[in-house]
């Protein structure tokens, strides 16, 4: 430290005594420390403490990468962020885990199942957000310290949506296989029941089946509910479905944009980086001390809405206005 560097510039000019350096400190230590108090005392908030977040993400695809932007969007400014890719890598993510535990993150977002599998393994005393997960209690990721978004779209959601655009529905076709999908069937059932609708279900063992099932299904049925099952969609499957009951003039409720892009009446699915900004706001929950993992996990927020008026107008349905309106697409 040199001479000057004890001096002000008033103090150079006016000749005045200069300050010791540890007196100095000290004073300067005393003023932040009265600033402080007084913001305290006045019930202005204090400056806040930065932020630091770890996200483990299970690949570097698109829907993550989603998810992951809208995280960071609902974030406060200044928060710093450090991403580890595990690149679908079971062992290189345990690793990654283990770096992000011996940080200084105050909390991690798991993106994708292997990275909340690895964040459940290895990250025991940092809360953890995980998101993009299907069916979670499947893998049973229950921890002490952990909490997570749904990916699903609430079944009731799903029926709900369906009364609005077609009210005079009463009986909603399904086709699934009983390995696959058989609770979520059963839970559906239930809930159908409880909104004055009757799910008429018909299972199927292979892709083969399909054809005879849909058939045999379409003329009890007022709608055809699609759901996720890889037994009953496939590229060829999913063709015949769309076609087949175009001609039987019986709608469909999908479960995505594209399904309603290629004919489907109705879709609700979730938006990725939607989901995400809902992590950012859970995460800021988190860590102000208003909830934790104890908060359970949680339902999407918002959710995506297509419309197909092509084939609403081929199957000679008016759509309500007001759900045209509040729709993310239309085709």
């Amino acid at each position: 430290m040199t001479w000057l560097s004890t001096f002000s510039p008033s103090d150079s000019e006016t000749g005045a005594r200069p300050i010791a350096a540890p007196r100095r400190a000290f004073f300067c230590a005393s003023l932040a420390l009265f600033f402080y108090i007084s913001l305290l005392l006045l019930g202005l908030p204090a400056p806040a403490a930065a932020l630091d977040v770890a996200i483990l993400k299970s690949s570097d695809i698109a829907a993550y990468n989603q998810a992951v932007a809208g995280f960071k969007a609902a974030l406060p400014p200044g928060t710093t962020i450090v991403e580890y890719d595990m690149q679908g890598d079971i062992a290189r993510g345990r690793k990654q885990a283990q770096k992000i535990r011996a940080s200084d993150a105050a909390l991690v977002l798991a993106v994708g199942l292997k990275a909340a599998l690895v964040a459940k393994l290895e990250i025991i005393d940092t809360p953890v957000i995980f998101c993009m997960v299907l069916d979670p209690a499947k893998h049973d990721l229950k921890a002490p310290n952990m909490t997570g978004i749904l990916l699903e779209v609430p079944i009731e959601r799903q029926l709900s949506t369906l009364r609005s655009v077609l009210p005079a529905a009463r009986r909603i076709g399904v086709l699934y296989d009983p390995e696959k999908t058989a609770p979520f069937v059963e839970e559906a059932r239930r809930r159908a029941k409880g909104l004055g609708l009757d799910l008429v279900a018909r299972a199927v063992s292979s892709e083969k089946e399909v054809p005879a099932a849909l058939r045999a299904l379409l003329p009890q049925v007022d709608t055809l509910w699609l759901i996720p099952d890889s037994t009953v969609l496939t590229e060829d499957s999913l063709r015949f479905l769309l076609n087949t009951t175009l001609e039987a003039s019986i709608p469909v409720l999908g479960f995505s944009p594209d399904l309603v892009k290629s004919g489907a009446l109705i879709g609700l699915s979730v938006n990725y980086e939607d989901l995400g900004r809902q992590g950012g706001m859970l995460a800021k929950t988190i860590v102000s001390g208003q909830g934790g993992p104890s908060l359970g996990l949680a339902q999407p927020e918002r959710l995506r809405l297509s419309l197909n008026l092509k084939t609403a107008k081929f199957l000679g349905i008016t759509v309500p206005p007001d759900i045209v309106n509040r729709a993310d697409d239309l085709y």
